[in-house]
C-alpha cells in the first residue's frame, strides 16, 4: 500500500478529483486530497490561473506544508496539471519520495525552470493528450520525455493519449474523456501496486 498526496487542478479540489482519489484508495492506497484554493472552485482554466496569482506566495506555501504536515514520511507526490507542478517539485526537493505521479503536466529537468536534478532511483509516471494545447503544445511533453529519457526504463513511464482535452481525468469537468481516463486509473494502480 502506498500513501499518496494528490494535488488538485487549476480549478481546484473538484468532485472529480476526489473521485479520482477515491479510485485509488479503492486499489488499497491512502490518499490526501489537499485543498490549496481553500474551497475556491474556478470555473475556468483562466479563472484558476487569476486566483493563482492573487494568493500570496507565502499563503500557498503555508497550505503546502499544512497537507504535508498530516502525511506519513514516504510519500507518492501526485498532482493534476497545476497541481502536477506542485507534485513535482515536492519529490524532487523533499527526502522521503517513493515516487511522482504526474498528469497532464511536466517541469523540465534542465534550464531556468527546473527544480534541480531528477533524484537517483526515483520512480515517474506522467499522462497527457497528444494535442492538449497546455500539455503536448507548450513543451511539457517534450520535457515529459526528457525525463523518461533520463531516468530510463525501469523508473520512467510515459503515456500518451489520443485527443486535446486538458483535464481529462476531471469526471466533474466537460473535458473528461472516460475511456483515457480509465487507462490513466489503471497505469496509476499498476505503479502504486509496484512500490508497495
Amino acid at each position: 500500500m502506498a500513501e499518496v498526496i494528490l494535488f488538485h487542478h487549476i480549478e481546484g479540489l473538484t468532485d472529480g478529483v476526489r473521485g479520482l482519489a477515491e479510485r485509488f484508495r479503492a486499489g488499497g492506497h491512502t490518499v490526501h486530497t489537499p485543498d490549496l484554493f481553500d474551497g475556491e472552485l474556478p470555473p475556468t482554466i483562466d479563472e484558476g490561473m487569476a486566483l493563482v496569482r492573487s494568493i500570496d506566495d507565502a499563503v500557498m506555501e503555508e497550505r503546502i506544508n499544512g497537507a504535508l504536515a498530516g502525511a506519513g514520511s514516504e510519500i507518492v507526490y501526485a498532482g493534476i496539471s497545476f497541481g502536477a507542478g506542485t507534485a513535482q517539485q515536492l519529490a524532487q526537493t523533499r527526502s522521503g519520495a517513493r515516487g511522482a505521479l504526474l498528469y497532464e503536466a511536466c517541469i523540465p529537468i534542465t534550464g531556468e525552470w527546473a527544480f534541480g536534478p531528477w533524484p537517483e532511483g526515483l520512480p515517474v509516471q506522467i499522462h497527457g493528450m497528444d494535442q492538449d494545447p497546455f500539455f503536448a503544445l507548450e513543451g511539457d511533453l517534450d520535457a515529459a520525455r526528457e525525463l523518461v529519457e533520463t531516468v530510463g526504463p525501469e523508473l520512467g513511464e510515459l503515456f500518451v493519449y489520443p485527443g486535446d482535452k486538458h483535464l481529462f481525468t476531471d469526471s466533474s469537468l466537460p473535458s473528461y474523456d472516460a475511456g483515457a481516463a480509465e487507462l490513466v486509473v489503471q497505469r496509476s494502480l499498476e505503479f502504486l501496486d509496484r512500490l508497495g
